[in-house]
């Protein structure tokens, strides 16, 4: 059976592309929270032009890396900024089951994904013969999905209970999960759910990752974990 192609459903063929770009203090502190189980063989789903990809080949721990992206166009963008790059055009399940790896690396993929519990036992049949680890950021809580999740393609929100179930019912044995980015909890609530705003004003984007999250990172990294967020963030070891 072939794995579902993600965004599918979506309407908004930027997806989240335009935002990521401005987040470069947010790129930086989602590699740090996953940099020390991103080492030998890795994969990188839903790779998308290859704003991830390209902090990923710094990092001194990765043998190899492979990118997988099913959009044609996205998988172009990808290769002119990065040519040469190992870059597959389709899905997971175009990986070759025999193949071994020590980490799958996702970032905002498994929400569009439908069926994401198939998905998900598929990751772990690539890392089981080494014991990989899943390294997975996900929207968070399903109160403040909005109109622009639709708009992306967006199949849910995950709650902490959910993620760690779906994980754990897929044969993975969850060693962290958590709530990342209180505060954009906050501000997706107001802009996205209250005055359903459909699109990111990257002005605000650019401010919000240069003046406010290095801060709220810091203390939800240093501090506490806070007890609620606008994503999860989880490290899960295949059985």
């Amino acid at each position: 059976m072939s794995a579902e192609v993600p965004n599918a459903a979506a309407i908004n063929a930027d997806f989240e592309f335009e935002a990521l770009r401005e987040a470069r203090n947010y790129r930086a502190a989602l590699l740090r929270e996953f940099t020390p189980w991103l080492c030998g063989d890795v994969i990188e789903v839903g790779a998308g032009i290859g704003q991830m990809t390209a902090h990923l080949r710094a990092l001194p721990g990765i043998r190899r890396l492979i990118a997988i992206e099913p959009d044609g166009g996205l998988c172009q963008q990808h290769r002119a900024s990065l040519p040469g790059h190992e870059l597959y055009e389709g899905t997971i399940a175009e990986t070759p089951t025999d193949t071994e790896w020590d980490a799958i690396f996702s970032i905002n993929v498994l929400e569009h994904i439908e069926g994401d519990a198939a998905e998900l036992a598929r990751y772990a049949a690539l890392l089981r013969a080494r014991r990989g680890r899943f390294c997975v950021l996900v929207p968070a809580r399903p109160e403040i999905y909005a109109p622009i999740d639709r708009d992306f393609g967006h199949f849910r929100r995950y709650t902490r209970r959910v993620l760690r179930s779906r994980l754990e019912s897929a044969g993975f044995e969850v060693e962290q999960i958590s709530y990342f980015n209180c505060v954009g909890y906050l501000a997706w609530w107001l802009n996205f759910r209250v005055l359903g705003k459909r699109v990111f004003e990257i002005a605000k984007v650019r401010f919000y990752d240069r003046a406010i999250f290095p801060t709220v990172h810091w203390l939800e990294s240093t501090i506490a974990r806070p007890p609620i967020g606008q994503s999860l963030i989880a490290v899960a070891r295949a059985g």
